[in-house]
Formats: C-alpha cells, structure tokens, sequence
C-alpha cells in the first residue's frame, strides 16, 4: 500500500501516534482518518489534503514502512494560498521560471549554474540564506554558492567536516529529498506505540521528524532556528551501475538556514524539489562536458611527458610545463637523474631523498616502484624525519 497504489479510503487500525494527534485532530488515535476528498488537492503521488472533523486542514504526507504507513499530518494555513488548486499551480510555475532560467545559462560554467539556483530558491522560500554545499571524495563539504541578507555573515568558501554537514546522509536521499526544520527550539513531541511493535517506528522518511539533538545544536550555533535541505542528485559512475542501470549519487546539498522559525508549505517544498531534479540535471551535464575536457586535457599531457622521456630529457617533466604535477594530484615531485637533484613543489631535502632512493634499491629494488600514503607503514625508518610536510608517496624508477 505505497506509492500510486496508497488507498483514498477505508479504515485502518492505529499502531503509533503523536502525543499531540487528539488535540490536533479533533480525534482519538483510534480514528484513522480515510482520505476521502483527495480531489482538495492532489499535489505528487503521495500526497492529500484532509479535513478533520474540526475542519481544520491538513497535507496529509504518506509513505510506507515495514509496519504499515506513516501519514504525516501538517497543518496547513487556512489563508495559505498554495493550499488551493491554483495555488498549487502558482508555487509550480515559479519552479517552472526558475528551471527556464537555468537552462538559459550559457554552458561551460558551473559556478554560475551554483549562484543561480541558490537565488532561485532564495526567491522562491524568503530564507535569510541558501547555500550549495558541494561534498568532496572524503564526504567533507564545501560552501560553493551563496545568497545571503547583507548583514549576515559569509560562508562562501567555508569547508565543513563530513560529520558536521547538516543531514548529509544517504537517509535524506533515499527516503525525502526535503528536509525542513521549522524552529530547532520547539518543543519535542513523543510517538505513543502500540505494544505490538516490536522495535521504535522507523521516522526516517517523516518529513516533520524533530531533528537530532546535536544537529539542533548545531543550528543553534550557527545562529539558524530553521532550515530547508533539498539533495542534489547527480548520476554516479560506470562502476556503480548496478544491472545496467544507471546508479545515482549525492553530489551535494542547496541548504536554506533562517535566524527565526519558518515553515514552507508543502506545495512550494515540492516546487523546490522539482527544482532541484532540474539542477541535478543540469549539473550533471556540465560535470560530463568539464570530465570530457579533463580527459582530453590528461592524454595531451600525457603525450608531452611521454616525448620528453624518449627524447632522453626526463628532467623536463618537473622543470618544463606542462610537469608531472599537471597529470599526477601530489604537492610536490623530485627526480634524480645523472647524479643531479631537481625538485618541484613540496619535496624532501635533497639529502633525505637520496636517503630516500637508497632504501628503495636496498629493500624494494625487485620492483619498479612503490605507492604508499605512509612511509612509516612502508618501513622508511627516516620518516620521522621528513616532518609534517611529507608522508606518503609513489616511486617509479628505472636501471
């Protein structure tokens, strides 16, 4: 009973509840309210309206676990004007603009790509600031774009640990790609269970989950009392297709922080979702094309380095550009050749790397090489040595 397939009426059996649910409906757990006028407003597969009997009116947010289905019940304003079917269509026009406006932007650019959607959804939710985190390969996050009111504090630039990037989980891609906090202080509602259950209700796709303690904090500390996370979706590589289907990963987060509690209706959060599959999209196409470029980029340096090894001048490769920095991500290359010394970059003494070069013909000299990211794991007893600016790093050599 999930997805196109979530039933409009009849009467189920109540197995958890929110403290709350009586005041806020006008009902006893027992009574399960059927969706019965899904014709109110039907906004996305599993999304209704709902009037209780206090004729209050509800989104009425489904989706399915293990147990059964959980219906998040948001309040919706009476005066809201998304709550409306013409409202509804207002909030997906405005997406609508902001995609055109996407894709109108000149190709080859994706800063501007990054500076324009967080203006898009600046506009669109009236939050103080919209951020693009961008996650880097060991899942630490970077602010790559911002809009932000004049009088707060910039985080273009700033990077974040892994562990501190708010949601950042496969949870928030795989079961909501919207998560919104409406006021981090507010008070904490429990879920009364039935005592059939044999575990806690699983919350994790519920889109009014309270957020973590920590994460509370950490909003708190970042002078932020609500919030809207949307995911960025991008397409994942070859390797992580999975029976010839393309797979899909995380590239990043657009995060709206506001220093005063603040709720965006459910319409206009699907609005932003619908934007946001847009500028994964878009992304992605820019991110193929840059990839594209970088490959041709590589094989035309490779080609150079190649050419000044045959030609019998490989000192060339670090004193001539392009140079081995350019095809290999390091901080720093050395060679020896002909008994003379040429460094490039962050690189031991020329004492420590024939210190260095001695112990590889002594204990590595049946190979043509060694890859390490720690000497001290690898034997080198000089590692110590080299301080913090070295530690690890590939050898290839040749007799």
């Amino acid at each position: 009973m999930g997805g196109r397939n979530l039933p409009t009426k009849g009467k189920f059996r109540t197995i958890a509840s929110s403290e709350n649910a009586c005041d806020m409906l006008s009902l006893t757990p027992q009574s399960v309210p059927s969706l019965e006028r899904p014709e109110i407003l039907t906004i996305g597969t599993d999304v209704r309206t709902l009037f209780t009997p206090s004729r209050s009116p509800f989104y009425a947010i489904l989706h399915r676990v293990d147990v059964g289905i959980v219906i998040d019940l948001e309040p919706a304003r009476t005066e809201d004007p998304a709550l409306s079917i013409a409202g509804a269509l207002q909030s997906q026009k405005l997406a609508v603009r902001a995609i055109s406006h996407l894709q109108s932007l000149p190709g080859g650019d994706t800063k501007l790509l990054c500076d324009t959607v967080v203006e898009s959804v600046r506009e669109l939710t009236g939050y103080d600031r919209v951020m693009v985190y961008k996650f880097h390969e060991d899942e630490h996050g970077e602010v790559v774009a911002e809009s932000k009111r004049s009088d707060l504090e910039p985080y273009i630039g700033l990077h974040y640990p892994a562990t501190d990037i708010p949601q950042a989980s496969w949870f928030l891609f795989k079961k909501n790609r919207v998560r919104m906090i409406v006021d981090c202080h507010a008070t904490l509602v429990w879920v009364v269970q039935d005592e059939s259950l044999m575990q806690p209700l699983c919350l994790v796709g519920s889109t009014l989950r309270a957020p973590h303690g920590f994460h509370a904090q950490y909003m708190a500390n970042m002078g932020s009392i609500a919030s809207l996370t949307l995911a960025v979706i991008i397409n994942g590589n070859d390797e992580e297709a999975i029976g010839g289907q393309t797979s899909m990963r995380p590239w990043g987060l657009v995060v709206g922080h506001h220093t005063s509690a603040q709720s965006i209706p459910f319409p206009l959060r699907y609005a932003c979702e619908f934007l946001m599959q847009a500028f994964g999209l878009q992304l992605n196409m820019e991110l193929q094309l840059a990839s594209q470029l970088s490959e041709k980029h590589v094989l035309r340096t490779q080609t150079l380095l190649h050419d000044m090894l045959l030609r019998d001048s490989p000192t060339g490769i670090v004193t001539q550009s392009p140079s081995i920095m350019d095809l290999v991500r390091c901080d720093g290359a050395a060679i020896y050749y002909q008994g003379n010394y040429y460094p490039l970059g962050v690189t031991p003494t020329e004492a420590q790397t024939k210190d260095i070069a001695e112990w590889l013909l002594a204990y590595h000299g049946d190979s043509t090489g060694l890859s390490t990211d720690s000497l001290a794991d690898a034997g080198y007893p000089g590692a110590a040595s080299l301080g913090d600016a070295v530690c690890g790093m590939a050898v290839a050599y040749n007799y």
